[in-house]
C-alpha cells in the first residue's frame, strides 16, 4: 500500500543493471524522457565535463532567481520596518516565513517529488510554487498586512526550496565527480550576482520615497516586481519542460560509488549511520543562520556606525557587500582547481569568525568593512559544505541533499534572536549572534581535515568521466541518437548482437 513512499533503490536493484552498465550515451537518449525510475542505472553518472555543460548551465540559471530573491528579502526587511511600523524582532518574521517553508518542504513533499519524479519534474514544481508565491504579494501590497507579505514569503520560500532540493544535488553530481565542489561553487556565484543586482532595484525602483509619505507607492511598486518576477518564473518552467536534462538517479550515484570504492574505500551504509552528513547539516545550520542575520539587520548595523547615512545608503552599502560575496564566490572557485575544498572551507570560516569579532568592536567605518569582509569569506561555505556532505552517500544522495537544504531553516532561528538584541541595546551588539554560528558552524571542518582527508582527497583523483571524454576524443566517435522515450535497456549492445549472430550461425551448421 504505501509502496510508492519507498523511492530509493536497495544494493540489490544497483548490482542487477551492473552486468550491463549503461554509458553516458545511453543516459543522453533519456534527456527527453518524462520520467525516469529513481531505481534505474542511466549512466548518467558517467557523464563528462563536455557532456555536463549544457544541463549545468541551464540549471544555473535558477540560482539567480532565488539569489534575487534572497537579496530584495534582506531589503524588505529594513524598509518593511519603516513602511509598515514593525519592530526589527517583528521584522525578523520575514525571514522566518521564507526560511521555515525550507524545513518543512524538503523534508515532505519536495523530497518525494525529487526522488519518485526526478530533477525535471522537481524544477518546474519549484518553479510554478515560486510562481504563486510571487503573485500572493499583489493582495498583501492592496492590504498593506505584513501577515500577508509573511504567507507571501512562506509560498516563495516553498517554491525555491523545491528549487534547491533539486539544484544543489543535481549541479554536484552532473558531470565527473572530481569537479562536484568547483561546478556548485560556479553554480552559486550566480546566485551570488542575483544578491547583488536585488538591493539596487530595491533602492533605485521599489522604495525610491521610503523617507517621507510615499510608503503607499513603495509597496505598489513591490506588488509589480514581484509580478514581473512571477511571468519570468512561469516562463523558465516552459523552458525546462521542453529542455534536454539528463536525469541522475540514487542508483546511478551507488554505481559511480563503486565504480570508485578502490581509491575511496567507498562502503555502502544505511542512512541512520551517514554521520558525516549529519554533521555537514548541523554546520549548515549554524552558518545560514549566521549568514542570514548579517545580511537581514546589515543596514541597521550600518546606520548603528554610521549614522550619517540613510537607508537608502544602507541599501547601496549592501549592495556592495553582496558584491564581495560574489567575488568570494569566483576567487573560491578558483582556489579550488589549486587547493583542497576542505582546507578553503577551513580557511573561509576562519575568516568570517575574526572579521564579525572585529566588527562587533570596531566603529565607524572600520566595523562595516569588517562586516563587509565577513559576506566575502561567506561567499563559498555554504557550496563547499553541501558538495563536501554528499560525498559517498550513493543511493541516499538525493535524501542526502534534502536533508541539508532543510537546515537552511537556520535563516530563520537566528535573525529573530539577532533582533531581539538590536531592539534591546544595538546592531553591533547583536552581531555575537553571528558569531555563534560560526563557532559552531567551524566544528564541520576541522572534523574534515582531522578524520576524513585521506577520503575526500581520493574524491578528487577519480577518473570517473574523466576516461570516458579521453576515450571519446579518441575514438571520434558522436553521441548516439536514439528515441527518448526507450528505456535503454531496450537497446541491445553491439557485442550482445554480435553473440547472438554467431549463437544462430553455430545452429546452423
Amino acid at each position: 500500500m504505501l509502496d510508492f513512499l519507498k523511492t530509493e533503490p536497495s544494493p540489490d536493484d544497483v548490482h542487477e543493471q551492473q552486468a550491463r552498465r549503461p554509458s553516458a550515451a545511453d543516459a543522453l537518449r533519456l534527456k527527453h524522457a518524462k520520467k525516469v525510475s529513481n531505481r534505474q542505472v542511466t549512466g548518467a553518472s558517467q557523464l563528462t565535463l563536455k557532456q555536463s555543460i549544457f544541463p549545468v548551465a541551464l540549471v544555473t540559471t535558477l540560482f539567480f532567481c532565488w539569489g534575487f530573491a534572497y537579496g530584495l528579502l534582506d531589503v524588505l526587511n529594513i524598509h518593511f520596518q519603516t513602511v509598515l511600523g514593525v519592530t526589527a524582532a517583528q521584522g525578523g518574521g520575514l525571514s522566518a516565513a521564507y526560511f521555515g517553508a525550507y524545513f518543512i518542504s524538503p523534508l515532505t513533499w519536495s523530497g518525494w517529488v525529487c526522488r519518485k519524479f526526478g530533477y525535471r519534474w522537481t524544477f518546474i514544481t519549484g518553479l510554478c510554487v515560486y510562481g504563486v508565491g510571487a503573485l500572493m504579494f499583489w493582495p498583501s501590497g492592496l492590504k498593506r498586512s505584513f501577515g500577508g507579505f509573511c504567507g507571501s514569503m512562506f509560498i516563495v520560500g516553498s517554491g525555491l526550496s523545491t528549487l534547491e532540493t533539486a539544484a544543489d544535488p543535481y549541479i554536484t553530481v552532473c558531470g565527473p565527480p572530481r569537479y562536484s565542489e568547483i561546478r556548485l561553487n560556479l553554480s552559486q556565484s550566480f546566485q551570488a550576482i542575483g544578491s547583488v543586482v536585488a538591493p539596487l532595484v530595491a533602492t533605485y525602483a521599489i522604495f525610491v520615497d521610503v523617507d517621507d509619505s510615499q510608503g503607499v507607492q513603495s509597496l505598489q511598486s513591490v506588488q509589480f516586481v514581484y509580478l514581473g518576477v512571477a511571468c519570468a518564473v512561469f516562463c523558465l518552467a516552459v523552458v525546462f519542460f521542453f529542455s534536454p536534462i539528463p536525469e541522475v538517479t540514487d542508483s546511478d550515484m551507488a554505481d559511480s560509488n563503486e565504480l570508485s570504492a578502490q581509491d575511496t574505500g567507498y562502503e555502502d551504509r544505511p542512512m541512520r549511520k551517514q554521520y558525516t552528513l549529519f554533521w555537514g547539516v548541523l554546520s549548515q545550520f549554524s552558518y545560514v543562520g549566521a549568514q542570514v542575520a548579517v545580511a537581514n539587520y546589515f543596514i541597521n548595523y550600518t546606520i548603528t556606525v554610521r549614522p550619517d547615512l540613510t537607508q537608502g545608503q544602507g541599501s547601496t552599502q549592501l549592495a556592495i557587500a553582496q558584491a564581495l560575496f560574489a567575488v568570494g564566490r569566483f576567487f573560491a572557485t578558483f582556489l579550488m582547481k589549486y587547493f583542497k575544498p576542505r582546507i578553503i572551507l577551513l580557511c573561509f570560516t576562519i575568516g568570517c569568525i575574526i572579521f564579525i569579532a572585529a566588527a562587533i568592536g570596531a566603529p565607524g567605518s572600520g566595523g562595516l568593512a569588517c562586516l563587509s569582509m565577513v559576506l566575502f569569506f561567506e561567499s563559498c561555505l555554504f557550496s563547499t559544505i553541501f558538495s563536501l556532505s554528499l560525498r559517498g552517500l550513493g543511493r541516499h544522495t538525493k535524501r542526502g541533499g534534502s536533508f541539508l537544504v532543510s537546515s537552511i531553516v537556520g535563516g530563520a532561528v537566528w535573525p529573530p534572536m539577532t533582533g531581539a538584541i538590536i531592539d534591546a541595546k544595538n546592531a553591533r551588539l547583536a552581531m555575537i549572534m553571528p558569531l555563534i554560528g560560526y563557532l559552531i558552524s567551524i566544528s564541520y571542518p576541522i572534523y574534515l581535515n582531522l578524520f576524513k582527508a585521506k577520503e575526500l582527497d581520493a574524491y578528487r583523483e577519480v577518473e570517473v568521466g574523466i576516461k570516458q571524454e579521453q576515450a571519446r576524443r579518441a575514438s571520434h566517435v558522436d553521441e548516439p541518437v536514439g528515441d527518448p522515450e526507450k528505456a535503454v535497456f531496450e537497446d541491445k549492445s553491439s557485442e550482445e548482437k554480435k553473440s547472438e549472430s554467431e549463437s544462430k550461425e553455430i545452429e546452423v551448421a
